[in-house]
């Protein structure tokens, strides 16, 4: 009796944190805040992003593998396209660049970061992670083409002056994305779902279930709502807590631009967290989803967004990497392949694409 009431004690936070952020959220949007109510905001941020891991592993282990994760990146991954369209949309020429930016520091943290530290707080505890080559080297070719079709093209095209797109080059960039990232979710859900599932020593497909029994679909169906909250939640307090992390990246001489990666952090943090959280009870091809996932959502489905929102938008839209970006981004997909192909990796993997991942924010800070 103890322990349930200290389970549903634990439990009820993950309700009310949630309700009370998106309370928050709706009182302070579009406000200077002071001191005071900027703690708070970053308080009920740090909440909320906990509360969505929660309610994320809650679903998953409703609808089983490789859904769950499919389900907390396309999540986050629709509401951080729709904070890109929201900002371009009201700050003109300014935010010619936001997309390329933003989606490249996606593609960093994910890629670099989220799969980085899991292999190696994996690799600490269990020695050798182990996960499925097939799937993962799947889902790698797709977000290498994705990127290289949306954000490295735009540099060496000609029908458009400068790293853009012209109108019918955007259009089939926005096509072709949205057909890739269909196509590998078909083939992630569907045709070959025994290539994102978490494997065994001998390296065959673990199904088994983490718990004894998997919540009921009401207890889903609430958390997925309440999932959907949280992601606003912070979302939306990361864009409210952005003139105060604005103001202190100016006060220690770090570039505009690295806003941008401060939020881009703080939205892929509910990722992050679950992703670390999958490698400590040895299901290193969870943690591999949640990375490669929202890479190639954020880039799948930001494009097609970017490009019919281009409708309504006035101004440039650069989409082009720059010569330090490209250079980055060719390292990463090749040590990313370097590292998949064996199925296994050890704590030096996860410590290579951390150095890469710093190397992707000092260059932030210092270009």
């Amino acid at each position: 009796m103890a322990r349930t009431r200290l389970r549903s004690a634990l439990s009820s936070w993950t309700l009310v944190v949630p309700l009370l952020a998106l309370v928050v959220l709706a009182l302070t949007w579009g406000r200077d805040l002071g001191v005071l109510p900027v703690i708070l905001v970053a308080l009920l941020l740090g909440g909320a992003v906990l509360a969505a891991v929660h309610h994320a592993e809650v679903v998953a282990h409703r609808v089983g593998e490789p859904f769950g994760s499919l389900i907390l990146a396309v999540a986050v991954t629709v509401i951080e396209v729709a904070l890109i369209v929201t900002l371009m949309v009201s700050g003109g020429e300014e935010t010619a660049t936001l997309a390329r930016d933003t989606v490249f520091a996606a593609l960093m943290i994910t890629v670099n970061g989220i799969a980085g530290i899991s292999l190696l707080v994996g690799a600490l505890r269990y020695g050798t992670t182990l996960f499925n080559a097939e799937g993962s080297g799947a889902a790698l070719a797709t977000v290498a083409t994705l990127a290289a079709l949306s954000l490295v093209l735009p540099s060496f095209t000609t029908s458009h002056p400068g790293p853009e797109f012209s109108g019918s080059q955007l259009t089939f960039a926005a096509l072709a994305s949205l057909a890739l990232w269909g196509m590998f979710v078909f083939t992630q859900t569907v045709r070959h779902r025994d290539f994102f599932l978490p494997v065994t020593p001998e390296g065959e497909p673990d199904e088994t279930e983490e718990h004894a029994a998997p919540p009921s679909a009401r207890a889903a169906l609430i958390s997925l709502a309440l999932l959907v909250v949280a992601l606003v939640a912070v979302v939306g307090l990361a864009k409210v807590e952005s003139p105060a992390i604005e103001a202190g990246v100016r006060s220690v001489g770090f570039p505009p631009s690295f806003v941008g990666v401060v939020i881009a952090l703080l939205v892929l943090a509910p990722e992050t967290l679950a992703a670390v959280r999958a490698a400590l009870r040895q299901r290193i091809q969870i943690s591999l989803n949640l990375a490669f996932g929202s890479a190639m959502a954020s880039i799948g489905l930001t494009i097609p967004a970017i490009a019919l929102a281009g409708i309504w938008l006035d101004g440039p839209l650069v989409l082009g990497l720059e010569p330090t970006q490209t250079v980055l981004l060719l390292l990463t997909i090749v040590v990313s392949a370097l590292t998949i192909v064996p199925g296994r990796a050890t704590r030096l993997q996860g410590g290579v694409h951390l150095v890469l991942l710093a190397a992707f924010l000092f260059l932030a800070v210092n270009p």
